[in-house]
C-alpha cells in the first residue's frame, strides 16, 4: 500500500532531519541565497512526498472506519512541513521541535496499526 510506503519513507527522512537539528548549529545568515537553495534542494522532494502522503492518508481516513480523524491528518501534514524547515533553520526550541516530532510519529503509528 502506498500509504505505508510513504509513511515509512517520511519517518526515515524525519529521523535524519532530527539528527541534523540536534547536531548542526543555527545558520549565520538565514537570508543567504546559497543556504536557501540548499534547503530548497534538500526539502523539495520531501515536500512532494508529504503532499502525496496527505492525499493517500486523507483518502484512507475518509473511506474507512478508523480511529484517526481527518483533522489529525491535516495537523500531521502541517507538523511534518514545519519539521522540514525547522531542521535546517534551527529556529525553534528543542522542546517544541520534539513535540512536533513525537506528534508526527504518533499519528504514523496509528496509521500503520489501522492499515494492518
Amino acid at each position: 500500500m502506498k500509504l505505508v510506503t510513504y509513511t515509512n519513507t517520511i519517518e526515515k527522512a524525519l529521523a535524519q532531519l532530527k539528527q541534523q537539528y540536534l547536531t548542526h548549529k543555527r545558520p549565520d545568515n538565514r537570508r543567504d541565497p546559497q543556504f536557501f537553495e540548499l534547503v530548497k534542494k534538500e526539502t523539495d522532494p520531501l515536500f512532494e512526498l508529504v503532499d502525496k502522503w496527505y492525499i493517500e492518508a486523507t483518502n484512507f481516513v475518509k473511506n474507512r472506519d478508523v480511529r484517526i480523524h481527518p483533522q489529525q491528518i491535516a495537523s500531521t501534514e502541517e507538523n511534518i512541513k514545519l519539521l522540514l524547515l525547522h531542521s535546517f533553520y534551527i529556529d525553534t526550541p528543542k522542546s517544541r521541535y520534539m513535540e512536533l516530532y513525537q506528534s508526527v510519529l504518533y499519528v504514523f503509528s496509528l496509521i500503520k496499526k489501522e492499515v494492518e
